[in-house]
């Protein structure tokens, strides 16, 4: 009984000897970035409830393995299907709940381009600390947004990680098109109510980068605005090689193109170059603007990727 008892004391002593011994738990570290409104925004610690205010934010949370940190979405977050899941703050017609948002009691609140400075300060003003996130100018753009949620989460080998591989996409995507002979032309529709003014992505805008970056054209580069109607009379002027339907989700069809008067004198409409395209793809700037790089690529230099 006596040798049991010496053997528990030196144990006893080890355990001590070892818990002194330990290195103490490194401190969280502060965070503070300056925000897409020039706003410098302090964190104690990465946020872990986090609600965010637009779909590209949700897909770039989700993507850096911060799902299970975000407690609320806007209504159009629908990208991975667990977000659905989640608790809305509204945001469909930019209207959202302040007060919602405020119950929930996040950390952070992520907003971004389609937000307003007022939204932005209408938090503030009801103690919730806001990061806009600026939307992307280039694919660079994105990179950097990721690394900025990355630091904001808590998440930033994951972020690291994911720009490795997202880069290198790109740069297969790139070297492949070095490969091609020309510059085909593309009209890339985004609202065709009236087929003989429809919507389209003019210069300057993020469509317009990405179609010159996928080794095309945008037929409507000559206009004035980012986004703007395009005559159909102008339309059949550029003759586009390619036309691509962003609208197809909301049931436009090539089929229903190819039967709208005056469409068929266009080259893209002739050789059957009219395809369905997934506007999500490139118009929310999250990770898969890097699968709407690689789609577009694809559709306008199909010969380069058989």
């Amino acid at each position: 009984m006596k040798r049991l008892r010496i053997v528990w004391s030196i144990l006893l002593l080890a355990a001590v000897l070892l818990s002194a011994c330990a290195p103490a738990a490194a401190p969280v570290a502060a965070i503070s970035l300056k925000d897409g409104l020039g706003r410098e925004v302090k964190l104690d610690k990465p946020a872990q409830k986090i609600v965010s205010l637009s779909p590209s934010n949700t897909e770039i949370l989700f993507a850096l393995g911060a799902g299970a940190q975000v407690i609320g979405r806007d209504d159009l977050s629908d990208t991975p299907a667990e977000a659905k899941k989640l608790p809305s703050v509204g945001g469909n017609m930019g209207k959202y709940n302040f007060e919602e948002i405020a119950k929930l009691k996040p950390d952070l609140v992520l907003a971004t381009g389609i937000n307003t400075p007022e939204q932005v300060k209408a938090l503030e003003n009801l103690n919730v600390t806001t990061f806009y996130l600026e939307n992307p100018k280039d694919l660079d753009g994105l990179f950097k947004n990721l690394e900025t949620v990355g630091a904001l989460t808590g998440r930033t080998a994951e972020a690291k990680k994911l720009n490795e591989s997202l880069a290198k996409r790109v740069k297969s995507v790139q070297d492949t098109l070095a490969k091609a002979a020309s510059k085909p032309k593309v009209f890339y529709e985004l609202d065709a109510t009236n087929p003989a003014k429809p919507w389209t992505a003019g210069p300057g805008s993020f469509i317009d980068k990405m179609i010159t970056l996928a080794g095309g054209q945008n037929a409507a580069g000559g206009l004035k605005s980012e986004w703007a109607e395009i005559s159909q009379e102008e339309l059949i002027i550029q003759n586009p090689d390619v036309i691509l339907l962003g609208d197809a989700a909301y049931g436009v069809s090539p089929e229903q193109v190819a039967s709208r008067p005056g469409w068929s004198a266009i080259k893209a409409v002739k050789e059957k170059r009219v395809l369905a395209f997934d506007d999500n793809l490139v118009s929310r700037p999250g990770p898969r603007l890097v699968d709407g790089y690689e789609a577009l690529a694809k559709a306008i230099h199909p010969e380069l990727f058989k």
